[in-house]
């Protein structure tokens, strides 16, 4: 183990962070060898396989390249929940997390009778964490997910028989909203979605292992027209959630007053820009008027 930690903090030194490196080798002598951190401590000059070995050689040549170590191993935690992750779909963020607790923490929820299902779809669900989080918190919710990419639907389905979870999905384009609006059955309490928001003049500030890795597609978006998907949900949002529904989106914060704007022109009232635990303007929040 000794000498095993010494390849690998040497082989990533210029490319990580002391703490980083601490997180990797921690993982994997857990995932690849089994032994839990305590174990780790205690059992500095054991003795590892050699099939391990080499695997752990392999995993951090890899990192070395900044391949996400998610990706590596095919997994990660989201809102402590397994979810299986490939290069088809986002790595969960933990401000992804954050707009699942503040949704399950909503007083809208409090409000809904717990006799009545509440129903929810998810916009753009890649693997799935969003849906499946709330269907394990909010057992009283009926979820359903759509995503225009197969692989990522694909993804999302395996993630819910992992959890146990029961999750409709539907593959649709949510830009054509009038083909979105015809797919998707059924009208919805709640409208979430984390759509690609990062401009792309701000690639230049995305790491290695996020720009040569992670779907482009699901990131991006000109700048031009920021607020292309944002728009496009609104529309459908209007066709398809009830009278008080709610709508909630992971937003980036440079466009936190383009989105009131949008918002407010497409008749949606009661809208809400909520700061994440780092202090920017991560999340907006909106309701459908109520028909009197």
């Amino acid at each position: 183990m000794k000498d095993i930690t010494a390849y690998i903090k040497k082989t990533l030194a210029d490319i990580y962070s002391p703490e980083e490196i601490h997180n990797f080798i921690r993982l994997l002598f857990s995932t690849v060898c089994g032994l839990s951190y305590h174990r780790q401590i205690l059992c500095k000059d054991k003795k590892i396989p050699e099939n391990e070995k080499k695997q752990i050689f392999s995993i951090t040549e890899k990192l070395k390249m900044q391949e996400p170590i998610q990706y590596i191993l095919g997994e990660t935690e989201f809102y402590s929940l397994p979810i299986n992750v490939n290069p088809s779909v986002l790595i969960p963020r933990p401000e992804t997390e954050e707009l699942v607790d503040l949704i399950i923490k909503s007083p809208f929820l409090k409000i809904h009778p717990e006799n009545s299902p509440l129903k929810i779809l998810d916009i753009g669900t890649g693997s799935g964490c969003i849906a499946i989080a709330l269907a394990k918190h909010v057992p009283y919710a009926e979820i359903s997910a759509t995503d225009i990419s197969e692989p990522a639907l694909q993804t999302a389905q395996v993630n819910a028989f992992i959890n146990k979870t029961g999750i409709r999905f539907f593959q649709s384009d949510i830009l054509d909203t009038d083909s979105a609006v015809t797919c998707i059955e059924g009208d919805f309490d709640m409208i979430i979605s984390n759509p690609p928001y990062i401009k792309n003049s701000e690639r230049e500030t995305m790491y290695p292992n996020v720009l040569n890795f992670e779907p482009h597609h699901a990131l991006f978006v000109s700048d031009e027209d920021p607020l292309l998907f944002y728009r496009a949900i609104a529309d459908f949002a209007q066709k398809k959630l009830v009278s008080g529904g709610r709508i909630f989106f992971e937003i980036n914060p440079r466009c936190d007053r383009l989105i009131t704007g949008m918002l407010l022109d497409k008749g949606f009232t009661e809208i809400e820009i909520i700061r994440d635990l780092s202090g920017k303007n991560r999340f907006a929040f909106a309701g459908k008027m109520k028909v009197q």
